[in-house]
């Protein structure tokens, strides 16, 4: 996961397929990096009030140079970062769905979503109705 950030910048469903995998810059990366366990991270993680999902990278470069360590604690969607990720949440679930459904199934599904009232009276089967292709 980290040699696909590195090498194309995000990580996305796409990046986890065949043709992506077979990509050798990929595994040359991964035979230079070096994974270290950082103590405090694995013990905030079973910590229930905190479950940080903590994770740092610092990237070292062959003239002895380096980045600087940018660690992160809770990531986009930890429970402490839930309303920072709804608009991604959001943009990736209108891209899933307009691969599927045309404008106004989009539309229709989102007003759904939109309204928590509605779609608690709604039955699951017209629900379920909603993302079934036609």
């Amino acid at each position: 996961m980290t040699a696909i950030g590195l090498l194309f910048g995000n990580l996305t469903a796409a990046h986890y397929e065949n043709d992506i995998a077979a990509d050798n810059r990929i595994d040359a990366l991964r035979d230079k990096m070096q994974v270290v366990e950082e103590p405090r991270y694995s013990k905030e993680y079973l910590d229930a009030d905190k479950r940080s999902i903590a994770n740092a990278i610092q990237v070292f470069f062959n003239d002895g140079s380096s980045s600087e360590r940018i660690e992160v604690e809770y990531p986009l969607g930890h429970r402490r970062r839930r309303e920072e990720s709804r608009p991604h949440l959001q943009a990736k679930f209108d891209g899933a769905l307009q691969q599927v459904f045309d404008g106004e199934r989009c539309a229709k599904i989102n007003a759904l979503f939109a309204d928590e009232a509605q779609l608690r009276k709604m039955p699951v089967h017209e629900l379920t109705n909603l993302f079934a292709r036609d």
